[in-house]
């Protein structure tokens, strides 16, 4: 069982023992990540260098701000497949999305064009200024047409203050928690990093992403592997990357 007072390595190498990383942006020029492919083509080797075999992309799709269709998402994935062959990287490279629980996502679920990680599992977030109005429902019907809804970063949302039966009540509901890494040394914030390590210490969270955008995430990304803490972690809690 996990403990955080159990000796362990003081560091870890990489993250290989995740093999895969299911929350990124690197599909050129289409959200607020990598704006170009030679910037995504640089942090995919950042994050192959820091171990991941294989990388589900997730552009967001936000209706008034990023309204990327299926379409437009597959060809920007068919774009880094080429550079990654040229380039002879030996990573394996997918696509799926985050999508907002916005007016709009109501429809994209009863028209079946949700683009999935494997097992029709949909990343999903909310506001970081308020729960979406229309959650349980959305939960709900979701579920009724086969997807398993993963909740990105809920330990960004702090509305919802750390509160562990609001969380349950997500699990309850069918749907996973992937927490990000960045969160467990404060990038985010004191209070973020609080939530992150108390979800974890309940044993609540499913998937850890990096929902890398640019280099400076890169970077800091490397500097969780100094920390003892996410060692021990990585040594001794069983997260599902490696299933997808």
């Amino acid at each position: 069982m996990f403990s955080f007072f159990k000796k362990q390595p003081k560091s870890t190498t990489d993250f290989s023992v995740l093999q895969t990383d299911m929350h990124s942006h690197l599909i050129p020029g289409i959200d607020d990540g990598a704006p170009d492919l030679e910037t995504a083509l640089n942090l995919i080797k950042e994050l192959h260098s820091l171990g991941f075999q294989k990388i589900i992309t997730t552009p967001h799709v936000m209706a008034d701000l990023y309204p990327n269709t299926p379409e437009i998402i597959t060809a920007g994935l068919e774009q880094l497949k080429g550079a990654i062959t040229k380039e002879n990287l030996a990573v394996e490279i997918d696509v799926a999305a985050e999508y907002l629980l916005d007016e709009a996502f109501g429809a994209k679920i009863e028209a079946d064009e949700l683009l999935t990680l494997p097992g029709k599992s949909v990343l999903v977030e909310m506001s970081f200024v308020s729960p979406a109005p229309d959650l349980d429902n959305y939960l709900f019907q979701l579920q009724l047409k086969g997807y398993r809804p993963i909740m990105a970063h809920p330990e960004r949302y702090v509305y919802l203050k750390g509160d562990l039966s609001k969380y349950e009540r997500l699990k309850d509901q069918g749907c996973r928690l992937q927490v990000n890494i960045l969160s467990l040394i404060g990038y985010y914030g004191s209070q973020i990093k609080d939530i992150a390590w108390k979800l974890l210490k309940h044993k609540m969270v499913d998937f850890l992403g990096t929902d890398l955008h640019h280099q400076k995430h890169a970077n800091q990304l490397k500097a969780c592997l100094t920390n003892p803490k996410i060692a021990r972690l990585l040594h001794e809690y069983s997260f599902a990357n490696a299933s997808l």
